[in-house]
C-alpha cells in the first residue's frame, strides 16, 4: 500500500490500481479438459467452467464470488481455483466478476452477485445442472444446497476480537488494512480509521444488543492463548458512527441478522485460518449457524493466513496449507 501511495502521488496509478494488477496474477495455460465461456449478464462479467467429458448425470452448480473486500480481485485472479473445483468436483462453476468499489458504489456488488445468481438458477437446463445441487432463496427458484465460506469477513461491529489482536500485523491482511478497505468499499474517506479500530463507531446500546452474537466471550478459550487482552471500554463518537454507519448494516455485517433469518440458511462449510484477523468472524458464524440448527462442516488451518488461496496453483510459490484447504473443500462439495 505504501508503494501504491507513492505511485498515486506521482500521478502514475492509484493504490487500488496497483493492488488489482498485482493480484490478477499470471493467466494460466489453456485447459484441454474444460470448456470455458465468458458472457455478460446485466453488465456483469461471468466466466463459466464446464468439464468437457460427457456427464454421467446432472452436475452440481457452483457460484464463485471472489474475495477482495469488494474493491479488488477479479475472475482472472481466481482462475486456478475455479478450474480446479470444476474438474475435481465434476461441476459447472460460475465465477462472478462483480463490479468493484469505489467506481461501482456499494451495495452494487451485492446486486451484481444476486443478478448473476438469478441468471444461473434460471438457466440450469442449459448447463445440465441438478436444481437440487446449487452450492452457495427465492421461492420461484431452486433452493441453495450449501454455502462455502473461505476465511470470510462477516461483521464491522468489533475490531478487538482475539484474532484482530493476535494477527494485527500478520501479512497479507493487517488489522488497519481491514478498516481501510471498509472505507474504500463504502466510498468513504478513511479519516476516522483509528476511532473505528477502537470501536468508537458503535453505540453502547448496539454493543449490548449484539454481544450475545459478537463478543470475545463467545470465542473458545483455545483461540485466546496467543496473548489476547480484553478491550477497555471506549467512548462512543456519534460523528464517527455517522461517517461509517453502513458498516453496521446487515448487508455488510450478516452476523447481525436475526435468528429468524439465520435459521433459514443452507448448510455451511466454513474455512478459518489461525493467522488471520478474520478468523473469529468465521468462528462466530459457525456458532450462530449451529445454535440455529444449521449443519456446519468446519475446517481450520493451523498454519494458514488470510489470502493463502491467492497463491494456489503457482507451483513452488504455493503453500501446502492452501492445497489442504482446497482438497478439503473439494471433498466437502463431493460429499453433497
Amino acid at each position: 500500500m505504501i508503494m501504491g501511495t507513492i505511485l498515486k502521488k506521482l500521478g502514475i496509478c492509484s493504490d487500488l490500481s496497483l493492488l488489482r494488477t498485482v493480484l490478477d496474477g499470471i493467466p494460466p495455460w489453456r485447459d484441454s479438459k474444460l470448456l470455458i465461456k465468458d458472457l455478460l449478464v446485466d453488465e456483469v462479467p461471468l466466466r463459466i467452467y464446464q468439464p468437457k467429458w460427457p456427464p454421467a448425470g446432472k452436475r452440481r452448480g457452483i457460484l464463485y464470488f471472489h474475495g477482495g473486500a469488494g474493491t479488488f480481485g477479479s475472475i482472472r485472479a481466481f482462475e486456478r481455483i475455479c478450474r480446479y473445483i470444476a474438474k475435481k468436483c465434476n461441476s459447472v462453476v460460475v465465477s462472478v466478476g462483480y463490479r468493484l468499489a469505489p467506481e461501482h458504489p456499494y451495495p452494487g456488488q451485492y446486486y451484481d452477485c444476486l443478478n448473476a445468481t438469478l441468471y444461473f438458477m434460471r438457466n440450469l437446463e442449459e448447463y445440465n445442472v441438478d436444481p437440487a445441487l446449487i452450492i452457495i432463496s427465492k421461492r420461484d427458484l431452486p433452493k441453495v444446497r450449501a454455502q462455502v465460506l473461505l476465511y470470510p469477513g462477516l461483521q464491522g461491529l468489533d475490531f478487538h476480537l482475539p484474532s484482530y489482536q493476535q494477527n494485527a500485523s500478520v501479512p497479507i491482511l493487517f488489522r488497519k488494512l481491514v478498516i481501510y478497505f471498509c472505507f474504500r468499499y463504502l466510498n468513504k474517506e478513511p479519516s476516522g480509521l483509528e476511532d473505528v479500530l477502537q470501536n468508537c463507531h458503535v453505540p453502547e446500546s448496539m454493543k449490548q444488543k449484539y454481544k450475545k452474537w459478537i463478543s470475545a466471550d463467545i470465542i473458545p478459550d483455545e483461540f485466546k492463548i496467543r496473548g489476547y487482552v480484553p478491550q477497555k471500554s471506549t467512548s462512543f463518537k456519534p460523528e464517527v458512527h455517522e461517517a461509517i454507519k453502513e458498516i453496521l448494516a446487515i448487508t455488510f455485517s450478516p452476523l447481525l441478522a436475526e435468528d429468524s433469518i439465520i435459521c433459514q440458511l443452507p448448510e455451511a462449510y466454513i474455512v478459518t485460518c489461525e493467522f488471520d484477523v478474520l478468523r473469529d468472524d468465521g468462528l462466530l458464524y459457525k456458532k450462530r449457524l449451529e445454535d440455529n440448527g444449521v449443519q456446519v462442516t468446519w475446517y481450520h488451518s493451523e498454519s494458514g493466513f488470510h489470502g493463502i488461496l491467492a497463491f494456489f496453483g503457482y507451483g513452488i510459490f504455493s503453500f501446502l496449507s492452501g492445497k489442504k484447504i482446497m482438497d478439503s473443500t473439494v471433498n466437502y462439495i463431493n460429499s453433497l
